[in-house]
């Protein structure tokens, strides 16, 4: 049971209230037994969150337990690298299955000797028809489709030719297994579906042990009342496949799970089908599943998301039974909540201007004291050291200001965070007419950034000390794709086409509190006026301090949600 789903009790919608009543009439003997059965053919992205919330949740608010089952029946797309990635993103979520981790591989002769039950019953049967035959056959959704040439195969026959297709006697795609049902169905599921096929294949756990494989319609439903899983949770798109999961556990005379479908999560500037994001990886257009441009769980955990402000807006998406699309502004206003409260502050300059104050003496340091986070009265402050050399963004700086212009300017004044009111005396350009400096003065009665006498200044830089501070790498990260929905593109051009090539933007050179490079990978901080940042769970180092942006302190889901109430 996990302690992240006791953190809160979500309101009862529709499946809610379905388990509560199960649990009122006595159904399941009061038992609430869920599971999270990802494929282990790519990495989870933050779709799989919600499910993910929602199984593992229901579980722990009934006092019943989620397993976590890997569906390994495709053994030429799936690797020990995605079961690895998927146990680590679900733990790092803040979810625990303790000792219930299943493979649907190991059940696969249970459910050969279902499928040879099956044989038995009359209920399936071999076919020889291969790929377009197949498709021919199945009709289309206003026609009928036809009954294959072997469909009434008997019993016997089929039995046999099973048993060598389990030997391996035949080539790939040569035969399958078929459910007998109904071809003239309107659920296209129900048209005599292929439960086995033939794959000469390695498979990651099984080795070559197996040449016939189960589809996941066969798997699915047999693996969940192996387990007595009690409420299993798919999305919409398996609502049309429940009537062939019944068909089978009924068909078989086993424990049927009660099956709940609710809507998946789409978020807008991004694509969540694995085949695509796996395009992406593959065609080097991003840097790996755990790019922090991905939507993947290891993307966000990279780019500095934490992992309650995902619980937190999963919960706050909630469960429906229509698809919609959420604004990815959403997501981030609740990263920016949980980071407001908990992320320290710090002074980074990532475009350095330098500053040289002529009236700061020689070779001293004043020591500043700065507030480590003013949302948290328990994180105390720190020393900022400050000298005669200093930098500041560069976007601070205008010489030729217009009025509504408050920051520095020659003959204006402002203040430097925790430091002084410091003016601005004269600007140094080099041969092509380009600002290599400032010389200003400081005013000394006004440490700590206190005005001495009253007078006012209209703006609060942020700044580095040139002689404390370390150089350090910043990538700043924006939507990969530069429309609201990628998976909808102009005739003419691919989904690729959208990605967004000022998605990412490296920054080197940039001057950063010492403090900063101390930092551990994947600790989250503010730089303070430029954002919320992580230190790189890769590349970050003392030695390389590198950050990545994990969001900007602009939120533009608040602002919205204020105009509407207002």
């Amino acid at each position: 049971m996990s302690d992240a789903s006791e953190t809160s009790r979500p309101g009862l919608d529709f499946i809610r209230t379905q388990v509560k009543l199960d649990n009122e009439s006595g159904k399941h003997d009061g038992r609430v037994f869920t599971r999270f059965p990802p494929e282990p053919n790519g990495y989870l992205h933050i779709g799989h969150a919600k499910s993910i919330c929602l199984n593992f949740g229901i579980a722990a608010e009934n006092q019943g337990h989620c397993n976590l089952r890997f569906d390994d029946t495709n053994p030429c797309k799936e690797e020990d690298e995605y079961v690895e990635s998927i146990r680590e993103d679900v733990k790092w979520l803040g979810f625990d299955w303790g000792e219930n981790e299943f493979f649907t591989s190991s059940y696969f002769d249970q459910l050969f000797a279902w499928a040879v039950k099956l044989i038995e019953d009359g209920n399936v049967y071999v076919c020889d028809l291969q790929g377009d035959d197949v498709r021919k056959g199945r009709g289309t959704l206003t026609e009928p489709g036809t009954n294959s040439p072997y469909r009434d195969r008997s019993v016997a026959e089929n039995l046999d030719l099973f048993q060598r297709m389990r030997a391996g006697e035949f080539p790939d795609g040569t035969r399958t297994l078929r459910a007998k049902i109904d071809m003239a169905s309107p659920n296209m599921n129900m048209r005599d579906p292929m439960i086995y096929r033939i794959l000469h294949a390695h498979h990651h756990r099984t080795g070559d042990a197996w040449c016939i494989y189960p589809m996941y319609d066969f798997a699915h439903g047999q693996s969940d009342s192996i387990e007595g899983i009690t409420h299993s949770l798919c999305t919409l798109e398996f609502e049309d496949h429940r009537p062939l999961y019944d068909w089978f556990v009924e068909k078989l005379g086993i424990f049927a799970p009660q099956q709940m479908e609710f809507a998946r999560l789409n978020l807008n500037y991004t694509v969540l089908s694995k085949r695509k994001l796996l395009q992406l990886v593959e065609g080097n257009l991003v840097n790996g599943w755990d790019d922090p441009r991905m939507p993947t769980i290891s993307g966000l955990r990279r780019r500095g998301y934490p992992p309650d402000a995902i619980r937190e807006f999963c919960e706050a998406v909630g469960v429906a039974k229509a698809d919609s699309t959420v604004d990815m502004a959403w997501l981030q206003h609740f990263v920016r909540q949980h980071l407001n409260k908990t992320a320290p502050r710090y002074m980074a300059v990532l475009n350095p201007l330098k500053v040289i104050i002529e009236n700061f003496p020689e070779g001293q340091v004043d020591r500043m004291e700065a507030v480590n986070n003013p949302e948290d009265p328990d994180a105390g402050t720190r020393e900022v050291a400050f000298s005669k050399v200093i930098y500041i963004e560069r976007d601070d700086f205008m010489e030729d200001a217009p009025k509504k212009f408050f920051r520095l300017s020659v003959g204006r004044e402002v203040r430097l965070r925790y430091a002084y009111f410091v003016n601005c005396t004269e600007v140094i350009k080099d041969a092509n007419g380009e600002i290599t400096e400032l010389r200003c003065t400081y005013d000394p009665a006004s440490k700590g950034g206190n005005s001495p006498d009253g007078r006012k200044v209209k703006a609060t830089l942020h700044w580095a000390s040139a002689d404390h501070a370390v150089d350090a790498t910043v990538r700043l990260y924006d939507h990969l794709f530069s429309v609201e929905n990628p998976n909808k593109v102009k005739d003419g051009q691919e989904w690729t086409d959208t990605i967004n090539p000022d998605s990412l933007q490296i920054l080197e050179g940039c001057k950063l509190e010492p403090a900063l490079a101390e930092l551990a990978p994947g600790e989250r901080v503010q730089f303070e006026r430029l954002g919320y940042f992580c230190a790189d769970n890769k590349d970050h180092s003392a030695g390389t301090p590198t950050f990545n942006r994990t969001v900007t302190l602009r939120d533009a889901w608040a602002k919205e949600q204020k105009k509407m109430e207002a």
